[in-house]
Order: structure tokens, then sequence, then C-alpha cells
């Protein structure tokens, strides 16, 4: 995977060490710019900015020094090294002070001047997340990525996702069913060096045992029976990008040894194949369970137990954090209006209460869920408690709340005609909005027929 050119401009006098420096920088991999003078250095910024700076002390007119205050007051997130053959402690503080990353002596040593360049470039990577963290933070929804939520836990974790990203180390997610492992995964992505390849989701629960090992390794054609032709692993499928595996739990031991080798190694095999192939992926794991009792009980290995929880992030339930449910229920109703052309009804004081009252045991899914088949299907001026209890918390064919005498029958066709309507006749949609199975909604469709 390609990945951008971190910039580096070079402001020095003499033409010789400033030619050599920028070799240099070019040898090491870094885009180089080079200035003369302070002047030109901060025309040049003006044009492209840099993501650090190598600038001399001593230069005729503006010196180091101008330089990096003047930088400071036009100029944010740039690391700014200073060099200098006649260095003292006092102008080493003061330059500290008015904002340079580092300074360093001549006759430079390539292996400090590097060091302290990749520092210097990944404090300025930081704070460009920060930056980014605090005015998603500031956002109406407090949104980060995909993720939407303000309370403590929710800021906690996107602290947590804003260091993980930058980094290449596998990522092990923990959290109930519905909290969102997957969005949490797909915005360690987006986050990432790795945001521009591919994002590749695969649910270990959903495969069957004996497919297990050809869906993470891949096979040759002729490999066993029925395999008919190549077929590419998500270990290459997912090169050069992120592979999310939930449920990895339900993967067999044996596979988990092979999948644990892969991480190690950078090398994928296909089975049937005579050699292997070089992948560089960044795997994310998921479970619903604790990790800890699943190596207790032998689910999970050990090693690869601890291979994946380099970083390990539990999700917190949405009971948890019941301030962002309102947040949540906003933003699921908007998406929910634009996709069934309803307008957006406003609340009663009693709806947020019974929002945040309702427990949720399917966490953010159970409400989303909800929110769709309140669009759907509450036809009041308002949304109270009351659509609350009939549309959130049971299927909406059990007895109708409100003032209306009406029959549950009536009521239960009304709800299905709505439903139907609002998905086009896609009955699959419309049981799920109504909270039941395909199969209920054809009987009933039937019994209507036959009335």
């Amino acid at each position: 995977m390609t990945r951008p050119r971190p910039t580096v401009l070079v402001v020095e006098d003499d033409p010789p060490t400033r030619d050599g420096l920028a070799a240099l920088l070019e040898n090491w991999g870094y885009k180089s710019l080079t200035a003369a003078d302070g002047a030109a250095a901060l025309k040049l910024c003006t044009q492209t900015l840099p993501q650090a700076i190598l600038s001399d002390l001593m230069m005729p007119g503006m010196d180091g020094l101008q330089l990096v205050k003047a930088l400071g007051e036009r100029v944010q997130q740039v690391a700014v090294i200073i060099l200098t053959g006649q260095a003292t402690i006092e102008t080493a503080v003061q330059a500290i002070k008015l904002g340079a990353y580092d300074y360093l002596t001549k006759p430079l040593e390539p292996q400090r001047l590097k060091a302290a360049l990749d520092k210097g470039l990944r404090q300025v990577q930081l704070a460009h997340e920060a930056a980014a963290l605090r005015q998603r933070l500031e956002s109406p929804l407090g949104s980060y990525g995909g993720l939407i939520g303000k309370s403590l836990p929710m800021r906690q974790l996107y602290q947590s996702l804003s260091q993980v990203a930058a980094t290449d180390a596998p990522v092990l997610l923990s959290g109930e069913s519905g909290t969102g492992k997957e969005l949490v995964a797909r915005t360690l992505h987006d986050l990432s060096p790795r945001r521009d390849g591919p994002f590749l989701a695969l649910n270990c629960a959903a495969i069957p045992p004996t497919l297990m090992e050809s869906e993470i390794l891949g096979h040759e054609k002729g490999a066993f029976t029925n395999a008919l032709e190549r077929r590419l692993g998500c270990f290459e499928q997912a090169d050069g990008g992120t592979l999310f595996l939930d449920e990895i739990i339900e993967m067999a031991p044996e596979v988990q040894a092979k999948f644990l080798r892969v991480i190690e190694e950078g090398q994928v095999r296909r089975i049937g194949a005579s050699s292997s192939i070089p992948v560089s992926v960044r795997v994310v794991a998921a479970t619903n369970r604790s990790p800890a009792t699943a190596v207790k009980e032998g689910r999970l290995r050990t090693d690869l137990f601890y291979r994946l929880s380099v970083f390990h992030l539990e999700l917190p339930p949405l009971r948890e954090r019941s301030d962002d449910i309102p947040l949540l229920a906003r933003y699921f109703l908007e998406v929910f209006a634009e996709k069934y052309q309803h307008p957006i009804q406003p609340w009663a004081p009693d709806f947020t209460s019974a929002l945040k009252e309702h427990s949720w045991p399917g966490n953010v899914r159970e409400l989303r869920n909800a929110m769709e088949r309140l669009t759907v299907l509450a036809l009041g001026p308002t949304l109270t408690a009351a659509d609350v209890k009939q549309f959130c918390l049971s299927t909406v064919l059990e007895e109708p709340v409100g003032d209306e005498p009406v029959s549950l029958a009536e009521a239960e066709r009304k709800a299905i005609e709505r439903a139907l309507v609002a998905t086009g006749g896609n009955k699959t949609q419309a049981a799920r909005i109504l909270g039941i199975t395909p199969k209920t909604l054809n009987a009933k469709l039937a019994l209507y027929r036959n009335e």
C-alpha cells in the first residue's frame, strides 16, 4: 500500500549544507523542500505546508528563532527542529519556549536527526487527530467517524481510537451484541494510514467450520473436492487494508493456530499451494463474550488472545450511556424519515424520558430498529411515551396503546398495511419493521385474504 511521504522543509543559507540535507531526507523517504532564509520559508509555507522544518539558527535577516516565532503565529501543527553549530542552553530553552520541537547541534548525527524527525512527525500526526477529535465532539451529535455519542464512556472510546488508529497493531473489541463492533472496526480503518486500502468484514459464526480454513487462507484449484478454481482467502483480499473478524471465538482452535501464524509471519499459504505469499493486513477481531473466559474454556487460544489484545477495547452497552440515547434516536429518525419520505415528528417531553428508561438489551441495534418502526407506524402529530411502549418495547402486533377504542385485529391490519406501503411491498423488510418473522407475516396476509 502506497502512503503519502511526509514533507520536510530545509531552511539553510549555506547551499552545500542545504542540498546535502535535502538529499539525505529524500534518501530516507521524505519529500524535501528548501529555502535559503526565514522569509522564503514563510512564503513557501503559505503555498505548501510541510509536516516538519529543519532550520539553521544563524541566518541573515530572519534567524531561526524569529522563524519559529513567526511560524507559531501563522502555522499550526508543524514540527520545527533548530540546527546550530553554536549551542547554548539559553538558546535551546528559548527555542523550545517559542514552539520548536527539538534543538540539535552541528555536526549532525544522521541517526539522531532521523529519530528527532520521526518523533516530531508523530507528534504532528497526533495533534491533527486530537484537533479532529475535538471538532467531532463539539458537533451536535458528538460524532466520531461513524460513531455517535457525547457520554463519558464514548469520549473515552474516541480517545482510545485516536491513539490506536495510527498504529498497525492488532485490536480486540469486546462488547454485547448490538454495541457497534463492526462500526468501531470500520472507524479504526477510516482513521488509519490504511484508509485507502480494503476493509473486509467476516463473521466467523456464519461460516461452517469445514469452510473456515479455506475462507481464511484461500485455496488452489483441485486442493480438495469441489475446489474447482483458485480462491483468494480473506488475508489476500484485505491486503493493504484491514481485516475485521467478528465472533472470533467461533473459529475452531486448529484454524486459530493457522490464523495466528499468518499474523506473526505476514505470509499466507493457500490450501494446496507450495509457497507462501506476503501480505500486509491490520487485524481487528471482536467477540460478544468475555475473552478471558473463552481462554479458560479452551475456545480461544491463549497465544492468539495475547497477540490480538495488544489493544483491547471494551464497547459500552447502551444502558451505560443513556445520555446518548436521544442523540442516537434523533439520528435514526432523520435517517428513516429520509428513507421513507416521512416528515420528522416533534417529541413530547415524556418521549425522551421513556426512551432513556428502557434498558435496551439489544443496544444500538435494538434502538435503530425501534426508530425505523416508529417512523413507519407512529402516525400521531407528536411522538410520545405511548409510542415508545407500543412500537419500541414489544412487537407492534400486540394490543395497541392509546385513547381511541380499536380492535386488535383492526390495529394489526393497519400496522401491516403501513409497513408494506412503506417498504414498497417488500415482505421481508415489512416483517423486520413489525418485529415479526416473514413466516408470521405471510400467515397474517393469508388470513386477511380468506376473510
